[in-house]
């Protein structure tokens, strides 16, 4: 049986909570959560759930119709395909802007990857793999490139939880990201960005 939400903002521990379901793959893509039953289970009111699903319908998590209840949007094989069409450039300008330097934040987040319990749930792994890639956009300093990587976030969190599988021994995704970095940070360019397409190719090939 589920913990019951505190009543001290309720709305964002039923979104953490529920988030977190979502990007550990609890909740099945094309899952529907009807607000009555969410109400039931986590023991608030209906417009707290009505208020937390529309968080997550704003961050691109879940996905709400005319008269049917919000749900899980599934990101097929065809989108990330396309997802990553549009993924792929950003990054390597990325690279190429990076090459020979280190970035703390980045670096920040693997460490914390590296921390995690293996028990942890997969969101967590998912947030911290976010993290450090926006981490290193950020670190370019171009305010519409971070712009356009931020307009694929949510689709790149929701592909994360397919690979889940993948990646089943957490100390293997902390490797290939170490690696990653350390290629970035020593550059030059074309290796950076080498590296770059190579890990990315992978991630989603894998």
């Amino acid at each position: 049986m589920r913990t019951p939400i505190r009543p001290v903002s309720a709305v964002g521990a039923l979104a953490d909570a529920l988030r977190g379901r979502v990007l550990s793959g609890e909740i099945e893509p094309g899952t529907a959560l009807p607000e009555q039953e969410i109400a039931a289970t986590y023991r608030v009111a209906r417009p707290t759930v009505r208020e937390a699903l529309a968080r997550l319908v704003h961050e691109g998590l879940l996905r709400r119709e005319r008269n049917r209840s919000a749900y899980v949007p599934e990101v097929t094989t065809a989108d990330l395909d396309d997802l990553m069409f549009v993924r792929r450039p950003l990054e390597d300008l990325m690279a190429g802007a990076l090459a020979g330097r280190r970035v703390a934040e980045a670096d920040a987040a693997l460490e914390r990857m590296a921390a995690l319990d293996a028990g942890a749930p997969w969101s967590e792994s998912v947030a911290e793999h976010m993290a450090l890639h926006e981490a290193l956009i950020e670190a370019v300093g171009s305010p519409r490139l971070v712009r356009l990587y931020g307009a694929l976030a949510a689709e790149t969190r929701l592909g994360l939880v397919r690979l889940r599988r993948v990646y089943e021994d957490r100390d293997v995704l902390v490797r290939e990201h170490r690696e990653l970095l350390d290629a970035i940070a020593t550059g030059p360019a074309d290796a950076a960005r080498a590296a770059v397409a190579a890990h990315l190719s992978h991630t989603w090939g894998a």
